[in-house]
């Protein structure tokens, strides 16, 4: 209604402000613990929803900060993108800030366009699987481990026993599908603009300028310029933060642990070990 008495008004009394909305897509894929909830699509997804119902919006904008993580969250993430972009006909402009790496990227590539700083850290294009191996520990504390299974192959790659080559030649074919459904992905999307260097899906990552150079993202710039540049001085871009409840608390952000729902013991346990690997995935990167 207000829109509509905004309509008959003089031109110089009209808002000639263009709103464009942001998502913040942060942190390490698919980590949730009962205090704290991951970057998932779950997470995501009402945000999303958010940003492209906004109908005179002539984009959504994403902000992308994630060191990587969970392949099937990253690529759910990167489908609802597409999805929404499709079905509402909007325009997506992506904003990398200090890291687009692996998962991160998969989300990144969404984006019709994707805008880095010259020192973010973009690409990782790859799958990586890592563990430890307790077989020497087991033998010098005298414990014998003992695994019983129906299927053969129930239990691989035990860090408690030995490694078998066969189970590490079947992990590497798994880990060559994903590979190859990323670099599918990828190709997807840029490949009109992608470098033939044979790096690019070797798994290493390089600053955003160079990510530039090989087609890996569009070009070098900030939100507040790149937009002012297209959409004009008076254009504002406005955060889609996520949903609250009643405890002011962003929904899904692990207040269940604080209202007895889940062993305080047990979610402080997680919280430590998801943030330990989540920070040896910011690690990687130098960050």
């Amino acid at each position: 209604m207000l829109k509509k008495v905004r309509s008959y008004l003089p031109e110089k009394f009209r808002d000639q402000s263009i709103t464009v909305p942001v998502v913040k897509l942060q942190g390490a894929i698919g980590m949730s613990t009962p205090m704290r909830q991951g970057l998932s699509l779950s997470a995501v997804s009402r945000q999303l929803d958010k940003a492209f119902a906004h109908k005179d919006a002539p984009a959504v904008v994403l902000i992308v900060n994630s060191p990587g993580g969970s392949p099937v969250q990253s690529r759910l993430i990167f489908q609802r993108i597409r999805d929404l972009a499709e079905e509402k006909e909007k325009e997506v402009l992506v904003f990398v800030e200090d890291v687009a790496a692996s998962g991160g990227y998969m989300i990144a590539v969404a984006g019709d366009e994707i805008i880095v700083d010259p020192s973010s850290v973009v690409g990782s294009i790859g799958v990586v699987a890592a563990g430890f191996g307790f077989t020497e520990l087991l033998k010098k504390i005298g414990v014998e481990r003992r695994v019983y299974t129906a299927g053969e192959k129930k239990v691989t790659l035990d860090p408690f026993q030995e490694e078998n080559a066969e189970d590490i030649e079947y992990l590497k074919g798994l880990q060559q599908e994903i590979h190859d459904t990323f670099i599918d992905l990828v190709k997807g999307r840029r490949a009109d603009v992608l470098s033939d260097s044979s790096e690019i899906f070797s798994g290493k990552f390089w600053t955003g300028k160079r990510a530039v150079e090989l087609g890996l993202a569009d070009e070098l710039g900030d939100l507040r310029g790149t937009l002012r540049k297209r959409f004009g001085d008076k254009v504002k871009p406005k955060l889609i933060s996520a949903p609250r409840n009643m405890f002011g608390r962003r929904v899904g952000s692990g207040v269940e642990a604080i209202l007895g729902n889940v062993s305080p013991i047990s979610g402080v346990g997680e919280e430590l070990i998801s943030t330990v690997e989540e920070r040896s995935l910011w690690a990687r990167y130098g960050l």
